[in-house]
């Protein structure tokens, strides 16, 4: 049976980047037998321009018939001033919705060769291999009411709403005690439970499924506390788990200490392990069309699309084990720092990758 994957190539450097995971897609079919096949269709800016909304209706409906979706990047200055219900994050914020990708899975893995890119010193980062488990289609981004409006005094204000149901909590909590049965059996909640009442919920909800996973240790940070942590002993994480907009700054957060955000994939799965892939970068309109961007946090999405939506987790190491041998013989892009070894631009980063997968299969 061949498996249906979406190509979301989006705005900016998406396209270069995708193109790069078409390669790797296409070397694993011809070399290791996978059976896939590839449909395009556009999601965020791309979108607005060909069919006059970020999640066209033809997009969606692709995309409820794939097995996984792999997406670039979305956004850029030129849509910042359109109507906000067109944005392209508009797009992205949709699809995670009517699909109910609930939870996004962010890892945060420093690769030994790139341990001197990190902002922190190697003594703090070296080994770092954090989960970051982030509940995705509720809390501040999705609660109503929300708006702008003007008040008796006639000074306008913003407003949203922050809120999380215990359906809500117990589905991410069981995700991150899942998560952390497979790696160190460590799993800290990420809350705010002494200022907010959602997070006194939160808590409360954790604490009565830590029953169901003995193997499991539970513990809880406030969410300030956690973003101290990460830079200061980072290494003390296995899994964290928490909501939708403070998973949004902690896994931004981990990003970097890594060395580069253009190293680190995501997913955002449903009940069911259909999932939307996607680099944690952004478009990056200021190197788009200079054949420069990293594609190795794509590519090992891909790795993660084949582990979490396809069942297919031995082609998934191969593909990790060829994005770590290009890096051990010193290939770098830009924002590797690519003067300290071979510096190389999307496209030759691409091809490396998929030489050294194809070496594999000899």
């Amino acid at each position: 049976m061949s498996h249906k994957v979406l190509m979301l190539p989006g705005d900016h450097v998406g396209p270069e980047i995708v193109a790069e995971a078409d390669k790797l897609l296409r070397c694993l079919a011809s070399e290791f037998g996978l059976a896939v096949e590839l449909e395009y269709a556009n999601l965020g800016g791309c979108g607005v321009d060909a069919e006059g909304a970020p999640l066209p209706d033809s997009t969606l409906a692709l995309a409820r018939d794939s097995d996984a979706a792999l997406l670039g990047a979305v956004g850029g200055p030129e849509w910042d001033y359109i109507e906000r219900d067109k944005r392209p994050e508009r797009g992205l914020l949709a699809i995670r919705a009517a699909l109910g990708l609930f939870a996004n899975l962010r890892p945060a893995l420093l690769n030994p060769e790139l341990v001197n890119a990190s902002s922190l010193r190697p003594e703090v980062v070296s080994g770092l291999d954090i989960l970051i488990v982030r509940e995705l289609t509720g809390g501040i981004y999705f609660g109503q009411p929300r708006g702008i409006r003007t008040r008796a005094d006639g000074v306008r204000e913003g407003f949203n709403t922050l809120v999380y149901g215990v359906d809500e909590i117990e589905r991410i909590g069981r995700a991150g005690f899942e998560a952390a049965r497979r790696r160190d059996g460590r799993l800290c909640s990420v809350d705010k439970a002494n200022v907010l009442e959602s997070s006194e919920l939160w808590r409360e909800v954790m604490e009565g499924l830590a029953g169901e996973y003995p193997d499991v240790s539970l513990s809880h940070m406030y969410v300030d506390n956690a973003a101290m942590q990460l830079v200061r002993d980072p290494r003390q994480f296995d899994v964290m788990v928490t909501g939708n907009l403070f998973g949004d700054v902690l896994s931004d957060c981990a990003a970097m200490l890594t060395g580069s955000i253009g190293m680190l994939p995501s997913a955002s799965l449903d009940e069911t392990g259909r999932g939307l892939y996607e680099p944690v970068h952004g478009s990056a309109p200021d190197i788009s069309g200079q054949g420069i961007a990293n594609p190795l946090a794509t590519l090992l999405s891909v790795a993660m699309l084949l582990r979490f939506s396809l069942d297919e987790g031995e082609l998934a190491q191969r593909v990790e084990r060829a994005v770590a041998g290009v890096l051990a013989d010193g290939l770098r892009t830009a924002d590797l720092g690519g003067g300290q070894g071979q510096s190389v631009g999307t496209a030759a980063m691409g091809d490396a990758v998929v030489a050294a997968l194809r070496a594999q299969a000899n």
